[in-house]
């Protein structure tokens, strides 16, 4: 019924009261625009996905630092080789839990612009140009549609985050998402365009994420899940070691067909389903191992996404420089010297100073570019009715 059908047209329908996070979930901004302190009406968040967000972006910067070293080692190609089948997907998981209450709500989609496109754009940018500088590559095009190094994660989380509302609607969703990423791996025609071979065939972790509640973690902290943790992660370096001569690593990257890494085209969906089950494996591990406490690296974890994209910068610039080709660096005490200062580089680069500095582009405003909801608007407005009113009784 509208308001002029109303028996008393001034009344109004009371506003709908704004969605809270789903349960179980922290609010995913509880911080001070300024500084890391919560803000006053924050929920609070979780330590344990902070730290294991930390420890994620951690195991991503070594990976990369480790990237240009591992051909001399194959005791660190076979690390190598274990830490991709489960870094990112621990982070994909983190990134769909967190998601589960995304609804296209005009806050949380000028959220997502903000947040995601708009880094997206600017990151994009920036990468190519810093290696024409740096590399005197003045070759590197600069092209939105084909991401770069570390900005295929920002288009991939636009696109799962944008279709949330699909997945939380199908009655199956991860065997439907795992369908896909079997018909990506064996369909080479998709290209390079945004990166959609590893949107693809990530999809299924994302999802996962989704279907996943809070009582999932804590079946996976238990003391028994950490000790057989032990054995587990050793048989896999056991098995990394002996993979090393025998597999393509790039099947790790998620970004090519079966036939585009020369296999045939049905060993794209073998290795698809084989790399999600064990990638869930060794996710689970790494999970028990993360600690459920606050710790000094606690608050780091709000700003991993600062450090996954930053760091991008100093590792590309040590590899044109040829800072990796010192042969002290590809022995044992040099390969855990570059692990130990990329972990301590991308540690800073998630510190809130760094935040403050590069929040304008990592997490802008943009209050310009919007119109306010009506709603927003309406219960600004309610609020600020009722302020006044209990100013004047308290008066």
């Amino acid at each position: 019924m509208t308001n002029s059908q109303r028996p008393y047209g001034n009344r109004r329908t009371p506003l709908p009261p704004a969605q809270s996070p789903a349960p179980g979930v922290p609010s995913p901004r509880t911080e001070n625009r300024r500084g890391d302190r919560p803000a006053p009406s924050g929920r609070q968040r979780d330590a344990f996905f902070d730290n294991a967000k930390y420890l994620a972006i951690v195991l991503v910067a070594v990976g990369h630092a480790w990237e240009p070293l591992k051909g001399d080692s194959r005791v660190l190609e076979a690390a190598y080789t274990v830490v991709y089948s489960f870094h990112m997907p621990a982070f994909i998981i983190i990134s769909g839990f967190f998601s589960r209450s995304f609804d296209m709500r005009p806050d949380r989609l000028r959220r997502l612009i903000t947040g995601v496109a708009v880094p997206y754009i600017v990151f994009e940018t920036a990468y190519p140009l810093f290696r024409r500088v740096v590399d005197h590559a003045p070759e590197q095009e600069i092209s939105l549609l084909d991401p770069w190094y570390l900005t295929w994660f920002l288009v991939a989380l636009f696109v799962w985050r944008l279709t949330t509302p699909i997945w939380n609607a199908v009655r199956h969703p991860l065997p439907l998402a795992l369908g896909i990423a079997v018909l990506a791996s064996v369909t080479p025609g998709i290209g390079d365009d945004l990166d959609l071979q590893r949107v693809l065939q990530f999809l299924p972790y994302f999802v996962l994420g989704l279907c996943m509640r809070p009582e999932h973690f804590h079946l996976v902290r238990r003391r028994s899940v950490r000790i057989a943790a032990v054995p587990v992660f050793a048989a896999a370096l056991a098995f990394g070691w002996w993979a090393v001569p025998r597999m393509n690593t790039a099947w790790f990257y998620h970004r090519d067909a079966a036939q585009e890494l020369g296999a045939p085209w049905w060993a794209g969906p073998v290795m698809v389903l084989a790399m999600f089950g064990c990638s869930l494996l060794l996710t689970a591990c790494f999970f028990a191992w993360v600690p459920g406490r606050h710790l000094w690296f606690t608050a780091l974890g709000a700003g991993t996404l600062y450090g996954y994209l930053l760091h991008g910068f100093v590792v590309k610039a040590s590899d044109y420089r040829g800072w990796f080709d010192h042969s002290v660096l590809h022995r044992p005490l040099g390969e855990i010297a570059v692990s130990v200062l990329a972990a301590v580089m991308v540690t800073l680069l998630c510190t809130a100073p760094v935040r403050r500095v590069f929040r304008f582009v990592m997490e802008p405003r943009m209050e310009w570019a919007f119109k306010r909801d009506a709603a927003e608007l309406a219960r600004e407005r309610e609020r600020r009715r009722s302020a006044e009113t209990r100013e004047k009784v308290s008066a």
